[in-house]
């Protein structure tokens, strides 16, 4: 069901041997590049003839009625509603947190810098729809964008069949919930598209967010530069760190956990514990066996992006961890804390067997929004600081800018810039002090 990676004893660059979903935006890009094109000439048009030819429906508009927006929350469950009333006051508790102040630092008598952090004035939030239903990824995208004090959010998400071609109901009333009113029934590339290029129907913005499949990827490639993006996020997935300290029933489900996203979800064990890794093992194939999906679980788990690995010790899969650099790591050791005070490379990091990824998924108040693909290393999660830009604000006085002036002036004739130390001279009757 899973295979194995032996690495005991072993001094190769684990990053070469490591289990990894095969992700290959660069060759999306050349299909969803008439996509967007069309998007681009045709605006809404393009979107409702995309939009049947993909999802099988027929919109009337792109827009959602807010009217339908409210009935969706009138509608909800009551027991989904308390849990993702409790997930947003969580999200927002740390993400309030994670807000910047600016600050003012005097270099010099007279010279001051100030950096301020500003809002980006307009966000599109993908919401992906598929194999399953994302209102957590509402709550994980807008609740950091309201912190950062964002004025224009708009959602969009895939439509329906059985919702009669809109949006999910459940996704809906998580807009409702967070006042957002402005959603679209539009998903894949077309949806990025139409965020980046604006339409009849849909301002353009300056950021889009969310996680999607590799069409949507590619098309966050494609306007990279035009607009921002949190990231290219490629399959979801989670390592797990465990010694013979773990459980190995609790390990299994929380591999499963991941893998029932759908057949490309990565789920890797790392452990020093042979006897783990079999129990591990026994445990997957009676669990798979009994779980919803677990045709698509058993997929995922038997790809090339699964596995488990074994290791000489807890320090040597410190390095496979670091190297992997997981979307979401738990560690389940002895003196878990500590360990994870190794981790360099993750998006999120779940301590002890009483912090599962599912509790970051949901009600952690952390998000999980999250780099995948070994991105962690170099990228952030989805947080308060996506959506803010800092901006400085640059103030002298004659007096500030005569002390420094002869060593800009001296600056740019070394760089063979005269015209930068020119506009030093032009503020002193062109004899700089000092020069």
């Amino acid at each position: 069901m899973i295979s194995r990676i032996d690495l005991r004893g072993s001094v190769t660059d684990p990053r070469d041997l490591l289990p990894r979903a095969e992700f290959d935006v660069e060759a999306a890009l050349e299909k969803v590049r008439p996509i967007c094109e069309d998007v681009r000439h045709r605006g809404v048009a393009a979107l409702i003839e995309i939009t049947e030819r993909f999802d099988g429906v027929r919109l009337e508009s792109t827009r959602v009625p807010e009217e339908r927006i409210t009935a969706a929350l009138e509608t909800l469950d009551p027991k989904v509603r308390a849990a993702l009333e409790e997930s947003i006051r969580r999200a927002r508790i740390v993400h309030a947190d994670q807000r910047r102040t600016g600050h003012t630092t005097q270099v010099v008598p007279g010279g001051t810098v100030t950096q301020r952090w500003v809002p980006v004035d307009r966000v599109g939030m993908y919401v992906p729809g598929g194999l399953a239903v994302y209102p957590s990824s509402v709550v994980m995208s807008v609740v950091p964008a309201q912190a950062a004090g964002v004025r224009g959010i708009a959602v969009t998400s895939p439509p329906q069949k059985a919702f009669g071609g809109g949006v999910h109901p459940t996704i809906l009333a998580a807009c409702a919930l967070l006042d957002v009113t402005e959603v679209y029934a539009v998903g894949g590339a077309q949806a990025v598209a139409m965020f980046a290029l604006g339409t009849e129907e849909c301002e353009p913005v300056n950021i889009v967010t969310g996680p999607g499949n590799i069409y949507v990827a590619a098309a966050k490639r494609l306007f990279a530069g035009r607009i921002g993006i949190d990231s290219e996020a490629g399959p979801t997935e989670i390592m797990v760190l465990a010694d013979d300290s773990a459980d190995a029933v609790e390990v299994a489900s929380d591999l499963i956990s991941q893998a029932e996203h759908g057949p490309t979800s990565g789920s890797v064990l790392v452990t020093d514990s042979p006897e783990l890794a079999d129990a591990v093992e026994a445990e997957l194939k009676d669990q798979v066996a009994r779980t919803k999906h677990s045709e698509r679980v058993a997929r995922a788990l038997g790809g090339p992006q699964s596995g488990i690995i074994l290791v000489d010790g807890v320090e040597q899969g410190l390095a496979v961890v670091n190297a992997y650099a997981a979307e979401h790591l738990e560690i389940q050791t002895r003196d878990a804390h500590a360990v994870a005070a190794g981790v360099r490379n993750a998006g999120a990091i779940f301590i002890g067997r009483y912090t599962p990824v599912s509790l970051g998924d949901y009600a952690a108040g952390s998000n999980h929004v999250l780099p995948t693909g070994g991105c962690a290393c170099h990228s952030s999660g989805l947080s308060v600081q996506t959506f803010l830009r800092g901006v400085q604000v640059v103030e002298y006085d004659r007096e500030a800018l005569a002390g420094i002036a002869a060593h800009v002036v001296d600056l740019s004739t070394a760089e063979d810039l005269p015209g930068h130390g020119d506009a030093i001279r032009a503020r002193f009757d062109w004899t700089v002090p000092g020069s």
